[in-house]
């Protein structure tokens, strides 16, 4: 190993001080029997955020277990018993890898990720029933304001009250005195994210979301308020919009399918016409 890190050293710096050029040229790292590592395989197989020093590290290993793999591969070529078998696998194992990448290459070339949103909402709509939100969602507003700002009486009354003047008022009153203001009436937000970083963190969530309408709560800095005007408990069905992202993948991968299954049947059918397929009476 000693001599590996060596080798390891010399090359760094050489890598840090060889131009791009150089770069290009072949430079091999170690050569067992007929089989030789490159620095350039070396660099591919060291992760790139790595320090010096750890790179260094990360590279003996691969060596050593490059060297390993050699050695043992060649003994085991010699001597394994069932030769015929390991071709076999090794040939399946090409068929497939090869089939999965020629997909993946027509699934990319071919199919489009968007899917629209009506054939989204209808998916929802057939079942909506599938779809259970397991934690409090809620819709209103919330106000974080340093114990320092002016009129904070005024605001506790506003936020109480949602209408086009309360609101003008916080809003006009935010810009200047709010550390953060969030209105979400009209958007579900997911309650325990929302209250992460309060000071106290609520156990039993549904409840304080089901029994109360207004939250407040303070810290040696801050005034948080909370008006919740519709509300969600785990269980329910999750709303159209939160329920998309996973709607749009459902879509999307069945649409996978459904590509790959005609590319398929296409296939059969077109060498069934050309005389391709030739099945035998036993």
């Amino acid at each position: 190993m000693r001599v590996i890190s060596s080798i390891l050293a010399v090359l760094f710096l050489f890598s840090v001080a060889c131009s791009r050029d150089l770069e290009k040229e072949v430079v091999y790292i170690v050569k067992v029997n007929n089989e030789a590592l490159t620095k350039e395989e070396l660099n591919a197989n060291i992760p790139p955020a790595l320090s010096p020093e750890d790179s260094i590290v990360a590279a003996e290993h691969y060596i050593h277990t490059w060297i390993n793999n050699i050695l043992m591969y060649d003994v085991a070529a010699k001597n394994i018993a069932d030769k015929k078998n390991i071709e076999q696998l090794v040939n399946n194992y090409r068929q497939s890898l090869t089939i999965y990448q020629y997909k993946e290459q027509l699934i990319s070339e071919k199919l489009s990720k968007e899917i629209d949103n009506q054939s989204q909402f209808d998916y929802y709509e057939a079942n909506k029933d599938k779809f259970k939100i397991d934690r409090p969602l809620i819709k209103g507003l919330f106000l974080r304001i340093p114990h320092n700002a002016p009129q904070i009486d005024k605001v506790k009354v506003w936020y109480k009250t949602i209408s086009p003047t309360n609101i003008s008022n916080i809003e006009n009153y935010c810009v200047r005195n709010a550390v953060e203001y969030g209105y979400f009436v009209d958007n579900w937000v997911d309650f325990n994210e929302l209250t992460l970083t309060w000071p106290e963190n609520y156990r039993n969530q549904s409840d304080i979301v089901k029994l109360n309408k207004y939250i407040e709560q303070q810290d040696s800095k801050y005034y948080y308020l909370l008006h919740i005007t519709a509300y969600l408990l785990p269980g329910d069905n999750a709303p159209f919009e939160y329920a998309k992202p996973t709607i749009k993948e459902i879509l999307i991968n069945q649409q996978k399918i459904d590509f790959l299954n005609k590319i398929e049947e296409d296939l059969y059918r077109k060498a069934l016409d050309k005389g391709n397929i030739t099945f035998y009476e036993e």
